[in-house]
């Protein structure tokens, strides 16, 4: 899979680690990606999004089965 949310796009990000001797080595930034389920189009998918469209409401969550389970 790759590390790219589904929704916004955010993906990993470079650039350089600097020591304190400005030492130049290469770095990597992940983006913080979570495996939720959710709604599209009436059905419940899983797809992997950041943390921030999952804070900021751009998906609808599905609910859980213990959930559904509880109220019928």
């Amino acid at each position: 899979m790759a590390r790219k949310c589904e929704v916004c796009g955010k993906g990993i990000q470079g650039g350089n680690r600097v020591s304190h001797a400005h030492n130049i080595s290469k770095r990597r930034w992940l983006p913080n990606l979570k495996n939720v389920r959710v709604v599209q189009a009436g059905r419940t998918v899983q797809i992997r999004i950041c943390t921030r469209c999952l804070r900021s409401d751009r998906v609808q969550k599905a609910a859980s089965k213990s959930k559904v389970a509880s109220t019928a």
